[in-house]
């Protein structure tokens, strides 16, 4: 297998903002091609870094990567969702920093073999862990006409949603609807010409939509995000980069949630008197520069929110 290059995104923008120090404990929720794991290890002489990575191939590269760079890391063989869980098994209760990148890493969309892209023909996959039962192909072909239509709406916030799904079920009745460019064609049939006319890929937004579902991921990361907001210490951050509008949702919500004080009416305290366990670091979203985008046009839709907590919980 011959090496992809991995460009992480909004770099110098996510090492800032985790304000990493030496002998700090920071996690990588997504380690993918190390490109941000790499350069959190190289600021660490006493700390140490956890990072969380389920696909095989990226475990391997990724262990490279950050061996020619230090021996204080370790990956851990799981989804983030089970974060809170894997850490405390080896007595981290505590960290100062963790990083969310929840881009598809660029050896996943490369390699064709794994069913995630729509330009290049394969078997319909879309796995995160390979290991997993659930893949596109099983969605695809028998899912019924309701459940199609409300995976690529909800999750791919696609408007031909009825259609693609009509599609699909009639095309599936003549035979299984096995790859990823058959599947490209079809959606390409159910949209109309003139929306087809406006640019990007027709295909784009139900790949999306499909990659989401196989994987639970909106449900995984708001799991993971609320319980690595309990982990961090005092001073501690997180970096989350998001891509599309549902992630960058359950973000600022769940960030927003944690950074503002609301007190219900009647009680005789002030919301002004009461001071929030977190502080957002960015108030407005941050986003790649034109530069980064010209250079690695997979970041355009990227944004990077910080949070950082300012106080343990019941300490004065």
């Amino acid at each position: 297998m011959k090496d992809y290059e991995h460009i992480p995104v909004m770099l110098e923008e996510v090492i800032a903002g985790l304000n990493i120090k030496a002998g700090g404990i920071y996690v990588d929720c997504t380690m993918g091609g190390a490109g941000h794991a790499a350069e959190i290890l190289k600021r660490l002489s006493t700390g140490y870094l956890y990072c969380f990575e389920q696909d095989d191939y990226a475990i391997t590269r990724g262990s490279e990567v950050l061996s020619s760079i230090s021996d204080r890391f370790k990956i851990i063989s799981d989804n983030f969702v089970n974060l809170k869980a894997r850490l405390q098994a080896l007595n981290v209760n505590a960290v100062d920093g963790i990083l969310y990148d929840l881009g598809v890493s660029s050896f996943q969309l490369d390699i064709g073999e794994r069913g995630f892209s729509y330009n290049q023909d394969a078997r319909l996959d879309m796995r995160m862990d390979t290991s997993s039962n659930l893949t596109a192909y099983e969605i695809v072909n028998t899912y019924s006409y309701e459940e199609l239509k409300r995976i690529f709406y909800t999750y791919g916030e696609e408007k031909f949603s009825p259609r693609i799904a009509s599609k699909i079920i009639e095309s599936r009745q003549i035979k299984p609807i096995t790859t990823t460019l058959e599947l490209s064609e079809i959606i390409k049939e159910a949209i109309p010409a003139f929306a087809r006319r406006k640019g990007g890929h027709p295909a784009k937004k139900v790949f999306q939509a499909l990659r989401i579902a196989v994987n639970d991921e909106l449900n995984v990361f708001e799991k993971s995000l609320t319980d690595a907001l309990s982990l961090l210490k005092e001073g501690g951050r997180i970096a989350v980069i998001t891509f599309h509008s549902l992630e960058d949702r359950i973000c600022k919500r769940l960030f927003k949630s944690k950074t503002e004080i609301i007190t219900p009416r009647g009680l005789p305290i002030k919301a002004s008197e009461l001071k929030p366990e977190y502080r957002l670091i960015n108030r407005k979203v941050i986003t790649p520069s034109e530069e980064e985008i010209k250079r690695n046009h997979r970041a355009h839709s990227a944004k990077l929110r910080i949070i950082e907590r300012i106080k343990e919980e019941n300490n004065e």
